[in-house]
């Protein structure tokens, strides 16, 4: 995560963030208390910011209601054991495929992916929403692709290590 603030004399103040996956947010706070968040299109480098993809203003109440929403404040997730024991140990996860992972541009066989976890990929929703169900090993993964997985805790774990680094 790289994250910048800049002052904006006789407005406010600049916040700009990208994140681990790959996307960039920048947030403005007006002096007269409005917040536009813009999220922008990533570039070839993670310095690089393309055009903007949408913005949304907020008054003072709505940001901090967000900032309650987004912090945890208004509900906090129930941990995955209660999910895993309805499904005898079975997980299953939706995992973004990161911009500098490994496993960028290689193949479901190139990684071998069963055979190395155990986990099985069910989908595979690309950044630009094309969708694959049940890839082939010929399948290769793109960045900012989010991939549906099936199996244990171990195994889904395994596979994060695979994706990321490209080995166990």
């Amino acid at each position: 995560m790289h994250f910048k603030e800049t002052d904006l004399p006789g407005i406010g103040r600049k916040y700009w963030l990208h994140t681990r996956s790959g996307e960039h947010l920048v947030i403005v706070i007006h002096n007269d208390e409005r917040r536009d968040l813009f999220h922008m299109e990533s570039g070839d480098t993670p310095e690089e910011v393309g055009d903007m993809v949408s913005l949304v203003t907020l008054d003072d109440d709505e940001a901090r209601a967000v900032a309650a929403i987004v912090g945890g404040m208004t509900y906090k997730p129930k941990f995955q054991d209660e999910r895993e024991v309805m499904l005898e140990g079975l997980l299953i996860e939706w995992l973004r495929i990161e911009p500098h992972a490994a496993s960028v541009g290689m193949t479901i066989g190139e990684l071998d992916i069963r055979q190395a976890t155990g986990a099985v990929i069910l989908a595979v929703v690309t950044k630009d929403k094309e969708k694959h169900f049940n890839p082939g090993p010929d399948y290769a993964f793109t960045a900012g692709a989010t991939i549906v997985v099936a199996g244990e805790r171990n195994q889904i774990k395994q596979l994060k290590l695979l994706l990321t680094n490209g080995r166990t």
